[in-house]
C-alpha cells in the first residue's frame, strides 16, 4: 500500500488530519474525497476498505477526520453539519492545490449527505457516491432522541453514541434544521450513486428511495442487501468499493492507454513527464515498465532486465514442462528463479583490467515430481537449450530505424 500522512487548514485554520492513499503500480487517474459517517473517524474499517478497493482501480483516495474528531483539531461540541460541508471544501481545496482537483465524492451516512451539499460547491466533482445516507440532516435527531428536550432547555447536553460520549449543542440541531437535501438533490446535474442496504437499522431504506426521486439523472441506485449500517461485513465494503469504482469510472476522465497500431510485437511508450514509468503493450498484453525509486524511477513495474530475466525465466519453465510432458515424466512444478547482474569476469581477453565485467544472469530451477537423479540431469541440459536462453549465448543484430 501507498499511503501519505496529509494535513490541511479548515475554514475556521484549524488543522484537520487525514490519509492519502494511492495506487501501487500508477499514477492516480483521478482523486476521491470519502466523507465518513457521523462520530466516526478515517479509520474506520469499511472506509479503509472501500478506499483500498479504489486505489486498486486507479484512484487516488483521500480520507480524513471531520473538525473535532479522530486526529484533527477543534471541539466536536462546537461543530454542526455545514462544517462538515465546509471541511469538504477545504480537502478538496487541498487536493487542487497540492495534486489535481478531485473529481469524485463519496459519503457514508451522515458523510453522504454532506457530500451531496459539497458536490453542489465543488466545480470539479463529477460524481457523487452515497452510502446508507438519510435523505434530510435531519435524521439525525432520532438519534439524539432521549437528549433533545435537554439540548433545547440546557442548550447543549451529553449523549451516547456507538458507546462514546459526545457533547451536542443546540447549534447543531438549528443548523440541521436549514438543511434541505431534496432541494440541493434536485438542482444537482452530476452523476449520482445511491447505495443502501434494506436492513440497515440506522438510516431506513426510505432514505435512499426519497433522495433517488429528488435527484436528476444521471443517477443509479444499488441495494446491498444483508449488509448492516457501518458495514462491518468485509466483503460488504470491498464490495461497495468495487461498484464504486466502476460506476465512477462512466462519469470521469481515465486515461485509455491507446497505443498505435504496429507490425512489432512489442510498443513501449513514454511521455517526457513520467520519469522512467513506461507504458508497454507487450503482445495483446498491457504492462508498465519501470526503474527503482533508488534509481529515479517510481517502480511501478518491473525494469528492463527484470523483464529480459522474466523472459529467460518463462521460456525455461515452459521448455522444461514440454519437454517432460513429451517424455511422459510427472513433473507437477516447474519454478525458475532467474536475477540479472554484472560480475567481474573470470576469463577475458582484458583481465588486467579490475573494471571488466560481464553480464550474469543466475537462475535456480525447482522441480516438484517423481524424478529420479538422471532425470533431474536431463531436464537441466534441456533447460540451457530454451530459445531465451540461445537468444541471450548467440551473437544478436538490433536493426533500427526512425518511423
Amino acid at each position: 500500500m501507498n499511503i501519505q500522512n496529509v494535513s490541511f487548514l479548515n475554514s475556521e485554520k484549524q488543522t484537520l488530519v487525514g490519509r492519502l492513499e494511492l495506487p501501487i503500480n500508477q499514477h492516480p487517474h483521478n482523486y476521491v474525497i470519502f466523507a465518513h459517517c457521523f462520530t466516526c473517524t478515517k479509520n474506520l474499517s469499511a472506509v479503509k476498505n472501500i478506499s483500498r478497493a479504489l486505489t486498486a482501480n486507479g484512484f487516488g483516495v483521500l480520507r480524513f477526520d471531520f473538525t473535532g474528531l479522530g486526529e484533527s483539531d477543534g471541539d466536536f461540541e462546537n461543530t454542526n453539519f455545514s462544517g462538515n460541508v465546509e471541511d469538504l471544501i477545504s480537502a478538496a481545496s487541498f487536493l487542487k492545490e497540492n495534486y489535481a482537483a478531485p473529481t469524485l465524492l463519496i459519503g457514508h451516512s451522515l458523510g453522504g449527505t454532506a457530500a451531496v451539499f459539497a458536490s453542489a460547491k465543488i466545480a470539479s466533482i463529477k460524481a457523487i457516491a452515497t452510502i446508507g445516507a438519510p435523505s434530510n440532516p435531519k435524521h439525525v435527531q432520532h438519534l439524539l432522541q432521549s437528549s433533545l428536550a435537554e439540548i433545547k432547555t440546557n442548550g447543549k447536553a451529553k449523549v451516547n453514541l456507538g458507546g462514546r460520549e459526545f457533547t451536542i449543542k443546540k447549534q447543531f440541531l438549528d443548523d440541521l434544521e436549514n438543511q434541505s437535501l431534496p432541494e440541493v438533490a434536485k438542482n444537482l446535474r452530476k452523476a449520482l450513486l445511491v447505495i443502501h442496504s434494506p436492513q440497515d437499522t440506522i438510516v431506513a431504506i426510505q432514505n435512499a428511495e426519497a433522495l433517488y426521486i429528488a435527484a436528476h439523472h444521471p443517477k443509479s441506485f444499488i441495494s446491498i442487501d444483508g449488509a448492516d449500517h457501518l458495514l462491518m461485513r468485509k466483503e460488504d465494503s470491498n464490495y461497495v468499493g468495487r461498484i464504486i469504482a466502476n460506476w465512477a469510472k462512466r462519469y470521469v476522465d481515465t486515461p485509455k492507454n491507446e497505443q498505435p497500431a504496429t507490425k512489432h510485437q512489442v510498443i513501449a511508450s513514454l511521455d517526457a513527464a513520467d520519469g522512467f514509468t513506461t507504458l508497454m503493450k507487450v503482445g495483446n498484453h498491457y504492462m508498465t515498465a519501470d526503474e527503482p525509486v533508488s534509481y529515479g524511477g517510481n517502480d511501478f513495474g518491473p525494469s528492463p532486465y527484470e523483464l529480459v530475466s522474466a523472459g529467460l525465466s518463462a521460456c525455461t519453465a515452459m521448455t522444461i514442462q514440454m519437454y517432460a510432458t513429451r517424455k511422459g515424466w510427472k513433473v507437477e512444478n516447474v519454478e525458475v528463479h532467474t536475477s540479472y547482474g554484472k560480475v567481474h569476469a573470470a576469463d577475458c581477453e582484458n583481465c588486467e583490467n579490475t573494471a571488466a565485467k560481464i553480464d550474469t544472469f543466475n537462475r535456480e530451477i525447482k522441480l516438484t515430481g517423481a524424478l529420479d537423479s538422471k532425470q533431474r540431469e536431463r531436464l537441466l541440459q534441456i533447460a540451457n537449450k530454451c530459445p531465451v536462453h540461445k537468444t541471450l549465448h548467440n551473437e544478436v543484430q538490433i536493426i533500427t530505424k526512425i518511423v
